[in-house]
């Protein structure tokens, strides 16, 4: 890989990363909930679109360029883990296992959508 791509890489996952807080602050202030809304919104999204370049005929450059450095940066595993970790530890075993089961399979349904939709193109 040549020093542009890299550098494409570092600025396109910069937006991503800008891009899903700004996502997650905007849908947390709007649903003023302690469930993380934001974050669903924000995975759910980017499974959605993950699936939809996952269908697409991308070059190599192009599938790391939007899946792993946008989409990767704009996603959080970690932080999906750490909300649900966090309800468990104040007791909210509920929301927290709702978290895990909800994100799981919206997220799955998300990405066949995705791919349905490239697939239409």
């Amino acid at each position: 890989m040549n020093p542009a791509i890299w550098l494409a890489v570092m600025v396109i996952g910069g937006v991503g990363a800008v891009t899903r807080f700004l996502v997650d602050r905007a849908v947390s202030r709007r649903v003023g909930r302690p469930f993380p809304f934001g974050t669903l919104a924000v995975n759910l999204s980017g499974a959605l679109l993950l699936g939809f370049l996952g269908g697409l005929a991308l070059s190599h450059e192009q599938a790391l360029l939007m899946g792993t450095a946008f989409v990767g940066a704009y996603t959080t595993f970690s932080t999906w883990m750490l909300e649900t970790h966090r309800l468990a530890e104040e007791r909210q075993l509920w929301p927290a296992a709702a978290n895990i089961v909800v994100s799981v399979a919206l997220g799955m349904g998300a990405a066949f959508c995705g791919q349905w939709l490239a697939g239409l193109l």
